[in-house]
């Protein structure tokens, strides 16, 4: 690789799906063939050409033929194809429009494509008509195309291989392109590197051939070590997803350009330490605990996201001191909690966990003994949070009368009372419903003494977490009768993966209806989680806000102004102060800074101007207590 000083190597790129997202021909075929009956069978043979010819199946010559032979184009469908072809420049190439406006003299355009179309659109990024090498069309006197100018090298076999001969380049050559055609100059020996360029396609013959793959422009800007738009490429950002979060969280970290990795279930703690080097993100839902050994292991480490609303499952104090920004989904699945809880209480209610299983058996067992209706009754609220202010809502409106309990001071919403105990509230409640955190405290939070509290045929119900409830004594009183019933949709512990056996006390038992952890279970739920707790993260690695992690101090920044710098360490008297001697030994202009702390770390944001000495980076790197710092422009 050249270091940054030497010139720049010449840099020849492909046209089609590498300099823009698709295929030039194709696009033109379906504008010129719109309104025709077989427009689609004749758009999709040419796609088909397109594909075989660029993966070397067929001689380009003989791929190009064929497809001009169908095309049907004229010269007035040239400039919608150009309007559209601008808006479809690749994003990297488009992101580095710098890089190739300055650089525009080592930089060619070879192309086997069609120079009517591909010169407007490179000129835009300051490519010089003479840089562009690529076939021209050939028009009868009506303006139809008839072909392409047979005395043009790029319209035979090996056209590419002699357009660079005949360019006779003095100095190193690097070629880019997503097709066989590209690789064949470095085959030819013309080029020192080939690169697959794969943002946009990505052809396995063609990889295999490369000198090195390029999911995007960035890749390759930082591989060399030339300026770029971004800190640091996309493409080098792991994922690693677990415990089957909805597709749509996989897609939006591809849709950014970073690697996923899935794994369907659970990873116990040498599980995933195995797993977690070299991960920046790292996405789990309720099995999964992030333990201080796995994120000692996790050494690229930079944000956790909880797919679900708790977050016990994570060592909140050590991610913290180890830089780590953890963010959850505190709303997204309340509403389908509240649904399936209101579902349960009425489900008992109508003691359909018993009669249900008779009816599969063949029994006729119709009495209305232990049956009421929820209208008129208490309904006990323990945790007035998201899901317990929302559920007394939806409650009131069935008619029940709600009672609440909460150790923190909330706004009561409709006519829910607020009751100072749970010694208070349990003997009134017909219907006690549990939505409390999962806290190491709360653990065992209710237990004997509070069931023996509660009405004698009440209804118990469990959609918090499975700790918070003492379950051998909740089987105790639903086995004594003093119970009427309950529903547990969650366990003090649950199999990974749903090959592993459900083991509890509460099995068996005919008044209990037991769920396995569905309460966000739902489309809705999933699909909002799924995009809620991405764009929380990605917010933060690409700008540096913190706004509703769980774990750090919470800022939401204002818009970037030239270059930020990111500062995380140990909350400790001296380091802003330290931080802004470096800035000012280095001459650097500060636009605009912004500092929180907690009890653990301090956050700060600096914004400056481009213009600095990088000398001052390692600097800020070395400040005494610096936990992690990058840099964002």
């Amino acid at each position: 690789m050249p270091d940054t000083a030497a010139p720049l190597p010449y840099l020849v790129f492909d046209f089609h799906s590498t300099s823009t997202q698709v295929e030039g021909l194709d696009e033109l075929a379906a504008i010129a063939l719109t309104g025709q009956p077989d427009q689609a069978e004749r758009v999709a043979a040419i796609k088909a050409l397109t594909d075989r010819g660029m993966a070397g199946e067929i001689g380009f010559q003989e791929s190009l033929a064929q497809r001009l032979a169908l095309l049907g184009a004229h010269r007035r469908h040239l400039a919608p194809l150009v309007a559209h072809l601008q808006t479809k420049v690749s994003e990297s190439i488009r992101r580095n429009g710098d890089f190739f406006r300055q650089h525009a003299e080592r930089i060619y355009v070879v192309s086997s494509g069609f120079r009517e179309f591909i010169e407007p659109v490179v000129a835009d990024f300051g490519i010089r008509p003479g840089h562009v090498l690529a076939n021209t069309f050939t028009f009868d006197a009506e303006g139809n195309i008839t072909g392409c100018d047979a005395a043009n090298v790029l319209s035979r076999d090996g056209g590419k291989i002699q357009q660079l001969k005949d360019l006779q380049l003095d100095g190193p050559v690097y070629v880019l392109g997503d097709g066989y055609t590209d690789y064949q100059i470095r085959e030819a020996g013309l080029a020192k590197r080939f690169y697959a360029y794969t943002e946009n396609v990505s052809r396995p013959t063609v990889v295999a051939a490369a000198d090195e793959v390029l999911p995007t422009f960035d890749e390759f800007l930082y591989q060399l070590k030339l300026p770029m738009t971004l800190s640091y490429p996309k493409n080098r950002i792991k994922v690693l997803l677990l415990e089957n979060p909805d597709a749509r969280a996989a897609e939006l970290f591809r849709q950014e350009g970073y690697q996923v990795e899935q794994v369907t279930g659970a990873l116990d703690e040498e599980e995933l330490i195995a797993r977690i080097e070299g991960v920046s993100i790292l996405g789990i839902r309720s099995k999964t605990n992030v333990t201080e050994r796995v994120l000692a292991a996790a050494n690229r480490l930079i944000a956790i996201g909880a797919f679900c609303i708790g977050t016990n499952q994570i060592d909140l104090p050590a991610a913290m001191r180890r830089g780590v920004a953890v963010f959850n989904a505190p709303f997204s699945n309340t509403r389908s909690v509240v649904e399936l809880t209101l579902a349960e209480l009425i489900v008992l209610a109508r003691r359909i966990p018993e009669k249900n299983p008779k009816m599969h058996a063949g029994e006729w067992d119709k009495s209305a003994q232990g049956a009421f209706e929820v209208r008129g009754k208490t309904l006990g609220i323990i945790g007035y949070g998201n899901i317990g202010a929302q559920l007394s809502v939806v409650a009131e409106a069935l008619g029940l009368k709600v009672l609440y309990y909460d150790v923190a001071e909330k706004l009561q919403l409709g006519n829910a009372t607020k009751v100072n105990t749970l010694e208070e509230l349990l003997p009134q409640a017909d219907i006690v419903t549990l939505h409390i955190d999962g806290r190491p405290e709360n653990k065992n939070f209710f237990g004997a003494k509070h069931f023996a509290l509660m009405k004698p045929g009440a209804l118990f119900i469990n959609n918090a977490r499975g700790h918070v409830v003492d379950v051998p004594a909740l089987a105790e009183v639903l086995h004594s009768g003093h119970l009427g019933g309950a529903a547990i949709d969650v366990f003090p512990y649950e199999p990974k993966t749903n090959q592993e056996t459900f083991e509890s006390e509460l099995r068996g038992l005919p008044n209990v209806l037991l769920t396995p952890h569905i309460g966000g279970s739902t489309a809705e739920a999933q699909r909002n989680i799924a995009e809620f707790v991405p764009e929380r993260i990605m917010q933060y690695i690409n700008t540096g806000n913190t706004q509703q992690s769980v774990n750090f101090p919470n800022i939401l920044l204002p818009t970037q102004q030239a270059h930020r710098l990111i500062h995380i360490h140990a909350n400790v008297p001296g380091v802003l102060a330290k931080i802004n001697n470096v800035l000012a030994a280095h001459h650097v202009n500060i636009l605009g800074q912004y500092l929180k702390t907690n009890e653990l770390v301090g956050y700060v944001i600096t914004d400056i101007d481009k213009a600095y000495d990088q000398d001052v980076i390692q600097a800020l790197r070395e400040v005494e207590h610096t936990i992690k710092f990058r840099v964002l422009y």
